[in-house]
């Protein structure tokens, strides 16, 4: 080896030692000064020189290099004027669109059906009923809605007549768009999948309804106005 590639190679040991004691000293620090705060999954360098990033989850903090202060707020890139945590906020929470168990969802296809988004909803919210009024006026898509009871025991009875009704998709909407109370489900019924949405929702941790989720695997919460769905879609048809 040169003298020239020990050099580098020092260098190189010497700041990534850095990284690694001042990640050891943040943990150690925070685990022992906040025994309340949650296990830390990561702990990455920002780009501003002494500020580290503390991920819990999909939830972002900061703090300096040792620890001694904890930073719960957006990181803002002033020269691009870009919300850094949201940005990797939004990285974090990410779902791979194709990895979702679409035989639990109820299928409306409108036009060719071509493009394709997954929305969480609950038959008793009422920012799910605003968007299901938007999504009608989507064309060529492909709406796949997951039940997610979580507003209470009647959210529970109507998914599951909604789930076990004849027209699943015109139960659903019938209901949502036009205040149709779905039929009483009659007879045996399998309502399995509303127990695995429910823990699927656990799992990406949708923690509210509605939540929509476009095929690139981005996500947006609330009730987004059918304007912004086409721009997103027409985004996510391009990555």
């Amino acid at each position: 080896m040169s003298k020239f590639a020990a050099v580098c190679a020092a260098l190189s040991l010497g700041l990534a030692g850095g990284v690694l004691a001042d990640e050891a000293s943040i943990r150690k620090n925070l685990a022992e000064r906040l025994p309340n705060f949650p296990p830390i999954d990561e702990v990455s360098k920002t780009p501003i020189p002494g500020i580290y990033e503390v991920r819990v989850g999909v939830e972002v903090f900061y703090t300096d290099e040792h620890g001694h202060y904890v930073i719960q707020g957006n990181l803002i890139d002033t020269k691009t004027r870009s919300n850094l945590t949201e940005a990797r906020i939004a990285k974090l929470t990410q779902i791979d669109f194709a990895s979702l168990p679409l035989k639990d969802a109820i299928l409306i296809k409108q036009g060719s059906g071509a493009r394709k988004i997954a929305v969480f909803g609950d038959p008793n919210c009422g920012y799910c009923k605003r968007l299901e009024r938007d999504l009608v006026a989507l064309k060529d898509v492909s709406i796949y809605t997951f039940l997610l009871p979580i507003l209470g025991p009647d959210s529970n009875a109507k998914s599951r007549d909604i789930w076990c009704a004849r027209d699943r998709a015109k139960a659903w909407r019938t209901w949502m768009v036009d205040g149709n109370v779905p039929a009483k489900a009659a007879g045996p019924c399998d309502t399995g999948a509303l127990e695995r949405n429910l823990a699927l929702g656990e799992r990406h941790r949708v923690n509210g309804t509605p939540a929509i989720v476009f095929e690139d695997g981005t996500r947006a919460p609330g009730a987004l106005p059918a304007e912004q769905i086409e721009n997103r879609l027409v985004a996510a048809a391009k990555r």
